[in-house]
């Protein structure tokens, strides 16, 4: 009896891991700073502004940071409002410390301004789970931005999950772009 309930058990053990899907390799995402043209859809679909925008520039598919703040800086800290993340994670990676830490100076000596955080996903996964790891995104940064002094009434968060890519494909590279955060100003 006690030989046929421990093989029960390894037939059991065996089946499970043999329907678990394995975890895909991945490559390492793109530097902080690497740029992602800028591009719009017809019929109100829009790809979000990426780091090619200046903060005081006319952003040519929102056109919501016109106004904002800072002009004449055009190759500053706030020229670029993307935060990239690893797969599967919602850890603000160092190198993009000091990118933060230079929003977070912005909003905190204007207190007029606003910022939406979009937290994005690669296509990887489901809906829901997308949703989830969006939003995961754009509260690790909103924390970290309040952590620096940003008022929480200046910051709003929203998840698009996979639903609005920067960069269509199905690979490594574009689904390593399409893993962020951006930084969305408003008055």
């Amino acid at each position: 009896m006690n030989r046929i309930l421990s093989m029960g058990v390894v037939l059991i053990g065996a089946a499970l891991l043999a329907g678990c899907p394995k975890k895909p390799t991945t490559v390492q995402p793109p530097t902080a700073g690497t740029r992602i043209p800028q591009s719009t859809t017809g019929s109100g679909s829009q790809t979000p502004s990426t780091t090619t925008t200046p903060l005081g520039g006319e952003s040519g598919a929102t056109g919501t940071n016109s106004g904002a703040g800072m002009p004449g800086d055009t190759g500053g800290p706030l020229a670029h409002k993307v935060i990239y993340f690893d797969f599967d994670k919602s850890d603000i990676k160092p190198e993009f410390a000091d990118l933060i830490a230079a929003h977070a100076r912005n909003l905190t000596a204007k207190s007029n301004l606003r910022m939406k955080l979009e937290g994005n996903t690669d296509e990887r996964g489901t809906r829901e789970y997308n949703i989830g790891l969006g939003e995961r995104r754009a509260q690790a940064v909103r924390r970290a931005l309040m952590l620096q002094g940003v008022s929480q009434a200046q910051l709003t968060t929203v998840s698009f999950g996979a639903e609005r890519p920067a960069v269509e494909g199905d690979d490594e590279s574009a689904w390593a772009k399409n893993r962020r955060v951006e930084l969305v100003y408003s008055p």
